[in-house]
């Protein structure tokens, strides 16, 4: 069953919409220099299932090294609501965090990969 799930940032003005055919696909954690900062559990949808349903305006884009990457943030209050992933760049990873009803409580013990050391794109 096809499934449509709300994702917002803190403030609310940012908000998408993504499809996800199988629920929340491959949830994670990294260790790489940007993820064990924003801490976030991930899970990958594909570029055509995400969609910006309000606050394209809000959202900014930071990338580094590569700049294959690019993770957005909502302007007002920061949240990291999705990226444009690295190692699959026909995905996106996105905050399983600002999901409507997704408790992160339930992800506690999602295991973390080693994008440190790693990254699959530099095997």
């Amino acid at each position: 069953m096809v499934e449509i799930l709300k994702s917002t940032c803190h403030c609310g003005a940012v908000e998408l919409a993504l499809t996800v055919p199988d629920g929340l696909k491959n949830p994670r954690r990294c260790n790489c220099s940007i993820c064990s900062r924003k801490g976030a559990v991930v899970a990958s949808v594909k570029l055509e299932n995400l969609e910006v349903v309000k606050g394209r305006e809000f959202l900014t884009e930071y990338s580094f090294n590569t700049h294959t990457a690019k993770h957005y943030f909502c302007k007002v209050c920061g949240i990291y609501t999705h990226h444009r992933r690295r190692s699959d760049p026909s995905a996106y990873g996105v905050n399983i965090a600002c999901i409507d009803g997704v408790l992160i409580e339930d992800y506690l013990d999602v295991e973390c990969s080693d994008g440190r050391n790693a990254h699959p794109s530099d095997i």
